[in-house]
C-alpha cells in the first residue's frame, strides 16, 4: 500500500473510492439526516472521521477491514459530506446521538467505534453515555479537554489536506457555498469541547486504546499518555513516522494498529 506522507496525493486525487457498499442512505435524527453505509460480514466496526472531513477519507481502511472479516459502518458526521445540519451548534454530545440513531436504524446492538481526531471525541463520549452499544474505542488523535491541544501552526500538510477538504465539501454537501461558515461553526465547537475531567475518564467502562502519531500537528503527546493512565484499563501506542494523517499517510501501518486492537480484544 502506498504512503503519502505530506498528503500530496490526498490533495490531488482523495483517498481510493469506497467499495460497493451494501447498504447506503440516510437517517433522520434530532434535526438532521445522517448518511451511512455498511460493508463486509461480522463484528460491527463503525468508523468515525474528523472535523471538516467525510466518511470517504476512510478509503484505505474500508476494504481492509471488510477483508479481515468486519462489517463496516461508515457515517458523514451531521453537516460533514452527505449528511445535513439544522441550525443548532455542533457537538459531540449530539454527533454520538446520531451514531446512536444509525445503529438503531441498521438494528447493531453494539459495536467496536474507530474514531479519528473529532470522531474520536464523539466516539469516547458514546461509550462513556452509552456502554452498552460500545464494545471497544480505537480513540486516535484527539483530546479530550482544551489542555490536550497544541498551538496551531500552519503547515504545507495542513494546507493541502484543508484543500481537499474543501473540495470534497464542495462535492458532497446539500449546501455546497457555505464551507467557510461550516468551518467556522466546526472550529467553535473544537475549541469549546470536549471538556472531560479525570473522574469522567475513570468511569469509562469498555476497552480503549489511545493512538497518537509520533509527528501529531494537534494533539500533545502527554495528554494521550494522560488518558491512557487515567480510563481504567487503556493502553498507548504511538505510531512512528506519521502525523494526525496517519491513515492517509501510511494506511498500512495504521491498518495493523486498528486490526491488532480488534484482535487483542476479540473482535
Amino acid at each position: 500500500m502506498l504512503t503519502d506522507d505530506d498528503l500530496v496525493r490526498f490533495e490531488r486525487q482523495g483517498t481510493p473510492p469506497l467499495p460497493s457498499a451494501l447498504v447506503e442512505g440516510h437517517v433522520e435524527n434530532d434535526g438532521a439526516r445522517i448518511w451511512h453505509a455498511v460493508f463486509g460480514n461480522g463484528p460491527a466496526v463503525i468508523l468515525l472521521h474528523g472535523g471538516l472531513g467525510n466518511a470517504g477519507n476512510w478509503g484505505n481502511q474500508v476494504p481492509a477491514l471488510v477483508a479481515a472479516g468486519k462489517t463496516v459502518i461508515a457515517i458523514d458526521s451531521r453537516g460533514h459530506g452527505r449528511s445535513t445540519r439544522d441550525a443548532g451548534p455542533f457537538s459531540y454530545v449530539r454527533m454520538a446521538g446520531d451514531i446512536v440513531a444509525v445503529m438503531d436504524h441498521l438494528g447493531i446492538g453494539k459495536a467496536s467505534l474507530l474514531g479519528w481526531s473529532d470522531g474520536g471525541c464523539t466516539a469516547l463520549i458514546l461509550a462513556d453515555r452509552h456502554p452498552e452499544r460500545v464494545d471497544s474505542v480505537f480513540f486516535f488523535a484527539c483530546n479530550m479537554d482544551p489542555g490536550g491541544t497544541l498551538e496551531f501552526r500552519p503547515t504545507p500538510v495542513l494546507d493541502r489536506c484543508f484543500h481537499r477538504h474543501r473540495l470534497d465539501y464542495e462535492a458532497l454537501s446539500a449546501t455546497p457555498d457555505i464551507f467557510d461558515t461550516f468551518v467556522a461553526d466546526v472550529s467553535r465547537m473544537m475549541e469549546t469541547e470536549p471538556n472531560y475531567t479525570a473522574e469522567d475518564l475513570a468511569g469509562i467502562a469498555v476497552p480503549v486504546t489511545i493512538v497518537l502519531g509520533e509527528h501529531d500537528e494537534f494533539i500533545r503527546r502527554e495528554h494521550a499518555a494522560y488518558l491512557a493512565q487515567t480510563i481504567p484499563g487503556a493502553t498507548l501506542a504511538i505510531l512512528p513516522g506519521v502525523s494526525h494523517f496517519a491513515p492517509l499517510q501510511r494506511p498500512a501501518l495504521f491498518n495493523d494498529a486498528v486490526l491488532h486492537f480488534l484482535d487483542r480484544i476479540g473482535r
